[in-house]
């Protein structure tokens, strides 16, 4: 059977739907190429709407490459803290240093130079090239891979960079003359609203659907193919909160491995038991937490938590901080997000 698939009037149908359905998006409203490359490191694995505050904020303390560049690491961190991924704000600076030593603060403006720059891939060079500096090449993430592997009914694996590298070539003879910007941004639009992951296709909707190949097969629904994920490793943990007076103890991580230099409670290998902790900690008095879990991309941290009430500061490697330095200053990684949460709890006597 032959089915249609018109390359031109797939860009047309595109660009059209855009005009009508754009959201408004505070990165949107005024794309240069700082608040270009802001938004999409912030974009990557978080959804639009929790990214909005995060965003404003951001740009809001730190308004440009050389505020970027000479901020302290423990306001950067405070400044992602909630977003994960740490090591993406830690490149940000590493790249907007550079940017002051080369190219006179400022992002340079093709997409070539953008990718000599640390933490700026192909991805992100063709988003800040295309919408920021309207240089006509591809943005090609996840979701563009998704969507014209439903349209094209592609087969190849879109998880290799074999798969992506060959998209960025064909993607590029679908971009208009001078519609770089909005053909970039429509694409990732209708993958994020209409062509979503982990669910069928809103095909009804979709104003590609004429010229979808997936959709006119009915093979939409079973595309993209991604190879499996390597197994996860699990490591059991015992987070402890010790409080005292008004304070918490935090200890800073190492510089380099998971989580790099940001600030976390104690914490041991395996489980403990609250009876092994009361023999610890006689004169404390001991509160059982919820379980948690996080899952990074190569681990998984189980973890069972204490909060020990301490009627002295115990002696112990570490800072102690106030509950005010703990939500103002003091950057924890979202992994210990139930444990200060109840510590936070504790402290308004609702624990």
């Amino acid at each position: 059977m032959n089915y249609q698939h018109d390359p031109k009037q797939f860009s047309d149908d595109l660009l059209s739907w855009f005009t009508e359905n754009a959201r408004i998006l505070p990165w949107r409203s005024e794309p240069t190429p700082y608040r270009v490359w802001v938004s999409e490191i912030m974009l990557q694995q978080t959804r639009v709407e929790a990214v909005k505050p995060y965003f404003e904020r951001f740009i809001r303390e730190l308004p440009d490459i050389e505020a970027l560049a000479y901020a302290e690491d423990d306001k950067l961190a405070k400044l992602w803290e909630g977003l994960g991924y740490y090591h993406r704000v830690r490149n940000m600076k590493k790249c907007a240093l550079q940017c002051m030593k080369d190219h006179h603060g400022q992002l340079p403006k093709t997409y070539e130079q953008l990718c000599q720059l640390p933490g700026i891939g192909s991805y992100t060079a063709g988003a800040i090239a295309s919408i920021a500096y309207g240089e006509c090449v591809p943005a090609v993430d996840g979701n563009v891979l998704r969507v014209f592997s439903r349209i094209l009914v592609d087969e190849d694996d879109i998880l290799k960079e074999a798969t992506k590298k060959k998209y960025q070539k064909i993607i590029k003879e679908y971009i208009p003359e001078g519609e770089s910007s909005a053909f970039n941004q429509a694409l990732m639009e209708i993958g994020a609203l209409v062509c979503v992951p982990n669910s069928v296709p809103r095909c009804n909707i979709c104003p590609l659907a004429k010229n979808c190949i997936g959709y006119q097969s009915g093979e939409a629904q079973r595309l993209p193919n991604k190879s499996a994920k390597k197994k996860r490793r699990q490591e059991k943990k015992t987070v402890l909160v010790f409080y005292h007076n008004g304070k918490v103890l935090l200890r800073k991580r190492k510089e380099e491995g998971l989580l790099p230099g940001l600030y976390e409670f104690v914490s041991e290998e395996g489980y403990l038991s609250k009876q092994e902790l009361h023999k610890r900690y006689p004169h404390a008095v001991i509160y059982t937490l919820h379980d948690a879990k996080h899952v990074f991309s190569h681990i998984e941290w189980h973890m069972h938590g204490f909060l020990i009430v301490c009627d002295q500061a115990i002696d112990m490697e570490g800072i102690w901080c106030s509950i005010e330095q703990l939500k103002r200053e003091y950057a924890l990684p979202t992994a210990w997000k139930v444990y200060k949460d109840a510590v936070l709890q504790y402290e308004r006597g609702i624990l």
